[in-house]
């Protein structure tokens, strides 16, 4: 099974909490993703990320964001409620971030995605939901020029450059899209698939379902 990503760096362990919850057993991220319809992306027609109202009140004068940071940082200081220091671990490239003002709060599955993937659907209210979850782990603190690379790419496009984080990576796009009963379309579920096989597994490979074709 696999835990949470721990891994040392300088000044001590990365937090616990670096991703909102710990991640499902590989195994069950391959049943996750094997659950979630395969379609086609959706028309952007009428896409805006207005249409996802973030970041919500989170207490007097703070919002979302400063509770991720809140929750992910370390040595974390506030004044107040908001976040004026701390360091924050960025995964995708394995970098360490010493001021608030370095790092974005990334939706894991881009808001642009969501929307070609059934959030076109929804209300705003839910969108909202969606954009603000930090039940799932869609919200996770990453440098503002990684996450401006990613952009609303899926993992078929565009992967993190830290390939220990792959893994990780699949498990928490696939939570998110099967809480969010999101679409994926056949590129995006190959390179899940194919993420996924990096995980530790208890045998000695990934089941045998997990290499047959995508569909």
């Amino acid at each position: 099974m696999l835990a949470a990503v721990v891994a040392l760096g300088a000044g001590g362990c990365r937090p616990a909490s670096s991703d909102a919850a710990p991640a499902v057993p590989a195994t069950v991220a391959l049943q996750q993703l094997n659950e979630l319809t395969v379609a086609g992306s959706a028309s952007m027609r009428g896409y805006s990320r207005n249409r996802f109202p973030h970041w919500r009140d989170a207490g007097a004068n703070c919002d979302v964001r400063d509770a991720v940071l809140k929750r992910d940082g370390l040595n974390v200081q506030l004044d107040g409620c908001n976040v004026t220091g701390g360091r924050w671990h960025s995964p995708y490239e394995d970098r360490w971030l010493d001021s608030p003002s370095l790092v974005d709060i990334d939706h894991v599955v881009p808001l642009a995605n969501a929307w070609r993937s059934g959030a076109a659907q929804w209300t705003d209210q839910v969108r909202g939901d969606f954009a603000n979850d930090t039940v799932r782990p869609e919200l996770l603190p990453v440098s503002a020029s990684v996450n401006r690379a990613k952009g609303d790419q899926d993992p078929s496009l565009w992967r993190p450059k830290n390939r220990d984080y792959w893994c990780r990576y699949a498990q928490n796009w696939i939570a998110v899209k099967h809480h969010w009963k999101l679409t994926v379309t056949v590129p995006e579920k190959t390179a899940l698939r194919d993420m996924l096989e990096t995980c530790p597994w208890q045998s000695s490979g990934p089941p045998t379902s997990s290499r047959a074709p995508a569909g």
